[in-house]
């Protein structure tokens, strides 16, 4: 048998469909495609273990294309393989040749790039902005670790998107949480979109790069079916053993292999037509005879299937009331004083949930001493659960989405104003549909003495504008929640875990008073009613209840009768918002310690949608803070006192 010949002739055919498939799309970048033919050839027909037939079986190997432009190669292996696919699990059918013609229309599952939202349950999370994958593929491994599952992860990334500063975080993740069972794959065909790639990113500067950061790399030609074969069992030898280097392979590729009239600059996102179409199928031909004379027709491949798999986790436990929980560990005193951090309860809810819940993961970016979520991490029945990404917060969101495809519930904590470092990958977690919780810690104005360069101020208005869409299961693509005390942040971290999907929750620096206590039931979507009046709504969240709070008093004083909302959740009911605004006359105003486009814009699209007539008046943040010693100096500098509420409630009213 010609092992050589035979995947020379899959990667040929994988060639022609993704020429053939791109044109008919009008779209897309068959040259990359070409470029990884051989590497996916050799993994999904002979290295993976896995099954055609189910591909997302939780045991399967896993293949991640960082590089997710270069996704015809997959679909087109996928259609010889007559791989199940669909977006029913209960209704998968097999992938055609004809089903290629489809690729990026509309109705069809074969989408732009990978996403196995869209129906394609052999990729485990959406790529395609680059440098994402191998921080995902991490992921998956630390899942496969607490399963006790021996998979292995193959991750593809182009050279020029090893430039971006992801692919070294998770390199240096890979290498500080001993990861043994990733493959990092680099296909240097020495070209990005718009010219040759730096000679930063060449064969030998990234070995040299790997090798400095504690990897042994292997550069191989990514076209010989031998040397890919040879460096793939390499891998596979070593991830069984327990010492050692992990590997890492450089490919050096060709884009358009097989095809001369397409190598080279220009061909980046442009699939040939016409003539040119007919052209590079004949040099495929005639490549195809000068690479095949060896084949014979008992060539074959053997695919290795996968383990089986067995349950692995236990249904979750109940979880301790947040007093039965301080009580139960001798803080009675701290629960007398009548006041404590949203962030210290979020840290108390998280280690009672990972108690009561072996799906529970808590990753953290070097800041778990200031988020609490170092009371997940020193609990010792705990602390493989949890995952200390140290400063780099992209690679954080992205390895909890890994670790959401394999079933895990991540809760990733940060400062909030470092979460904005991820927006991107945030974003691309959305999309795949990753059940994955955000908490954002310090958020705010209200931290005050570390200033502005630590304080989030835009991230209520960027998180709002996914809870304006739909996910695919017809639910918020985000909810995104301000609890105002302790007993509010230790319920909705509890809520967040029962939910599955994407959730952003804010917790605060300072102490705040307790408002509610044990009884108070919080539900995604809801708020609730601290104060009732009859002549102005206030809604506020977070911190800024507990100043709207004292603003109730100043206005009774006054003979102003107000209602205080605290809006903890965005989206919220507004039907029953709306109800309040018309029993007080129609007149709003919104309090939020950020910037706008937060609680205020989502009022004010409720109210508009109403038809109903009303006034609002959003008071945030309008300016740019400075440090400030006290949350009463910082607020008062940004307008947002008690006082000033309490002046514009009044000037709507008129008095």
């Amino acid at each position: 048998m010609s092992f050589e010949a035979a995947v020379h002739a899959q990667a040929i055919k994988i060639c022609r469909s993704s020429l053939e498939m791109c044109a008919a799309a009008g779209s897309g970048h068959p040259t990359t495609a070409m470029s990884i033919s051989h590497l996916v050839t050799v993994l999904m027909f002979h290295t993976m273990r896995w099954s055609p037939d189910y591909p997302a079986y939780p045991t399967s190997d896993r293949l991640v294309l960082s590089e997710g432009h270069a996704v015809p190669a997959v679909y087109a292996a996928g259609a010889e393989l007559g791989m199940m696919y669909g977006t029913d699990p209960r209704a998968l059918r097999r992938l055609t040749h004809e089903d290629l013609k489809q690729l990026r229309a509309a109705a069809s599952e074969l989408d732009g790039h990978p996403n196995p939202a869209e129906g394609f349950p052999f990729f485990d999370a959406a790529t395609g902005s680059l440098g994402q994958g191998l921080s995902v593929a991490a992921g998956l491994a630390e899942a496969a670790r607490l399963d006790g599952y021996d998979k292995l992860i193959y991750c593809i990334i182009g050279d020029g998107e090893a430039r971006e500063g992801q692919i070294t975080e998770a390199l240096d993740y890979i290498i500080d949480r001993k990861i043994r069972t990733v493959l990092p794959i680099f296909n240097c065909n020495e070209y990005g979109q718009a010219d040759r790639v730096s000679a930063q990113q060449s064969a030998e500067t990234l070995a040299a790069k790997l090798e400095a950061t504690g990897f042994a790399a292997k550069i191989i030609d990514g076209h010989s079916p031998s040397a890919i074969k040879a460096a793939f069992d390499e891998f596979v030898a070593g991830a069984a053993k327990s010492s050692g280097k992990p590997m890492a392979l450089i490919a050096q590729t060709v884009k358009g292999w097989g095809a001369a009239s397409l190598q080279g600059s220009g061909w980046h996102g442009r699939p040939p037509t016409g003539e040119q179409l007919k052209r590079a199928m004949a040099e495929l031909e005639q490549r195809r005879m000068e690479v095949t004379t060896a084949l014979v027709s008992s060539d074959q491949f053997m695919i290795q299937p996968p383990a089986d798999a067995s349950p692995r986790e236990s249904e979750p436990g109940e979880i301790p009331s947040l007093s039965a929980y301080m009580k139960g560990n001798d803080m009675e005193s701290l629960l007398q004083s009548g006041s404590m951090a949203t962030r210290r309860a979020f840290g108390f809810a998280l280690r009672a949930l990972g108690r009561a819940n072996d799906r529970v993961v808590s990753l953290d970016a070097d800041v778990s001493n200031s988020t609490f979520s170092e009371f997940f991490r020193k609990d010792s029945a705990l602390a493989p659960r949890f995952m200390e990404c140290k400063i780099a917060e992209q690679n954080m969101i992205s390895v909890a989405a890994g670790l959401a495809a394999a079933g895990k519930v991540p809760f990733c904590s940060s400062f909030a104003k470092f979460i904005t470092r991820a927006y991107d990958q945030i974003e691309m977690a959305i999309y795949t549909g990753s059940n994955i919780k955000v908490i954002g810690s310090h958020a705010g104005i209200t931290l005050a003495a570390d200033g502005p360069s630590q304080m989030a101020m835009p991230d209520v208005a960027w998180f709002r504008s996914f809870t304006t869409m739909r996910d695919r299961r017809g639910n918020p693509g985000c909810y995104v929640l301000q609890p105002a005390d302790a007993f509010a942040a230790y319920a909705l971290t509890n809520v967040m875990a029962d939910y599955e999907g994407f959730c952003y929750m804010r917790t605060l620096r300072p102490d705040t008073e307790f408002l509610y206590s044990d009884d108070a039931v919080f539900n995604l979507g809801g708020f609730e009613v601290l104060n009732e009046g009859r002549d102005i709504v206030i809604a506020a969240a977070g911190y800024m209840v507990h100043e709207a709070n004292k603003t109730i008093e100043l206005l009774d004083k006054a003979g102003i009768s107000a209602t205080l909302v605290d809006l903890y959740s965005l989206p919220f009911d507004t039907d029953a918002f709306l109800d309040l605004v018309q029993q007080n006359n129609g007149v709003v105003l919104t309090v939020e310690d950020n910037f706008g486009g937060g609680i205020g814009s989502a009022a004010a699209d409720a109210l508009m949608e109403s038809g109903d007539g009303f006034r609002l008046r959003q008071m945030h943040v309008k300016r740019i803070p400075k440090s400030a010693r006290t949350p009463d100096e910082v607020l008062k500098m940004c307008g947002l006192t008690a006082e000033d509420i309490k002046k514009n409630a009044m000037e709507m009213l008129g008095v």
